[in-house]
């Protein structure tokens, strides 16, 4: 069988299953996302090894199907910011910066802890708490968005908080790393903070300025599907531009492409196509491809006190310092705790950092071991977790979105 059959048979495998479970999720009251992430799980090498098949010769295939799953999760984050109004983000960036600090403070600190009890150099314990400050938002975005909770208090709060986030533990890990280095020190952080300020400040610019004349220019040509086409472009490009200029996550750019785009008037359009695509194709496979990459054989079963240990600090240090930050910025003690287990999932922003960790030689392989096994707890914990939160919720957020300013305001 060639190369190119393998594939399209593991996409049509990954597709049936991914719809499969995620029915079967909704059916017992769960979101679709938490059964397409357990049929990840099974499908990969930890049960049914789907990459090893017999008819599965071609070595490069898993890259491949992880390649599309990434497609996938930058088309979510884009719908996500789509979905939403930048003037209701403004509004919410209070409980964004607290939480979002907070949420990265608190678990890096309590890692780091942890690290020293077990007898760990500095800079591992360091290393040890880095891994466990980042959030990846796209498997609550989910959740929120099939419980259509996106655009109330808590999911714009979170998704602010989610982008504090990204800046500071990447701004702690370039520190971290220069201070070791050489030749780093005091100029590479400061060229780390001006790369992010570059990013962000191009990002406004081109979104605000250019981006709706060239939308307006495209949808009157007479071209097939043409402003989808920009569409898909331009989000990117800024996350090209989000890793190489800004050096964080590419999912940052499309989330900021998103909420550039849903200021024009083509909104509807796009958000539309895209939608079909998306959920058609591109997020089923990237749900289903973060199971494929894990192996729990690989787990050694003598660390399980420590996994279990990692995973209890990654969960709690979210939840309270997220929801700390929440409640300085006078949300209620319910709506705390829906941020703060919205924070919870580590994802792929959490493997970049372990990995690095484990190049640079500041994890062992254990540890990095146990770290993976707590990425995967947090992620496939948190759907369930977030859908609970949201359980006695009955209102409809969509009517109005409050702001810091009107903390009583119901939030769903």
């Amino acid at each position: 069988m060639s190369n190119f059959l393998q594939l399209i048979s593991l996409i049509v495998i990954i597709l049936f299953t991914a719809k499969l479970a995620g029915y079967l999720s909704t059916r017992i009251g769960q979101p679709s996302v938490f059964g397409e992430l357990l049929a990840g799980v099974l499908l990969g090498p930890s049960l049914l090894n789907l990459t090893g098949l017999p008819f599965i010769s071609d070595t490069h295939i898993l890259e491949i199907i992880s390649e599309l799953g990434e497609i996938g999760v930058m088309l979510l984050m884009f719908l996500a910011g789509l979905e939403l109004n930048l003037k209701d983000m403004a509004k919410n960036t209070k409980v964004a910066a607290l939480a979002g600090v907070l949420g990265v403070v608190v678990p890096v600190g309590l890692g780091f802890l942890f690290g020293e009890l077990l007898g760990m150099d500095l800079n591992h314990s360091m290393f040890l708490g880095l891994s466990l400050g980042a959030t990846s938002v796209s498997i609550s975005a989910q959740v929120l968005i099939e419980l259509k909770l996106l655009r109330s208090r808590v999911g714009l709060g979170l998704l602010g908080a989610a982008i504090f986030d990204d800046v500071l533990v990447i701004l702690l890990l370039s520190s971290f790393i220069a201070l070791l280095s050489t030749s780093g020190g005091a100029a590479s952080i400061l060229l780390v903070i001006g790369k992010m300020l570059l990013f962000f400040g191009l990002s406004v610019v081109v979104g605000l300025r250019v981006l709706p004349r060239v939308t307006r220019f495209v949808h009157t040509l007479p071209i097939s599907q043409g402003v989808t086409t920009q569409a898909i472009v331009v989000l990117f490009l800024f996350g090209i531009a989000s890793e190489l200029i800004g050096g964080m996550a590419a999912i940052t750019g499309a989330f900021l492409a998103g909420l550039m785009f849903g200021r024009t008037p083509e909104k509807s359009l796009i958000e539309g196509n895209l939608h079909s695509i998306s959920y058609a194709f591109f997020v089923p496979i990237f749900f289903i491809s973060i199971g494929l990459s894990v192996d729990l054989h690989s787990i050694d079963m003598s660390s399980i006190w420590i996994i279990a240990a990692i995973s209890v600090i990654a969960v709690v240090g979210k939840i309270v310092g997220s929801g700390a930050g929440a409640l300085m910025a006078k949300f209620n003690p319910k709506e705390a705790l829906q941020l703060g287990i919205g924070m919870i999932s580590r994802g792929e922003v959490g493997l970049i950092i372990a990995k690095i960790g484990l190049d640079e030689g500041y994890l062992t392989n254990e540890t990095f071991s146990s770290v993976i096994a707590m990425i995967l707890i947090t992620t496939v914990i948190t759907p369930p977790l977030l859908r609970w939160s949201f359980y006695k919720k009955k209102k409809k957020p969509t009517d109005m979105v409050p702001s810091d300013s009107n903390p009583n305001q119901e939030s769903a």
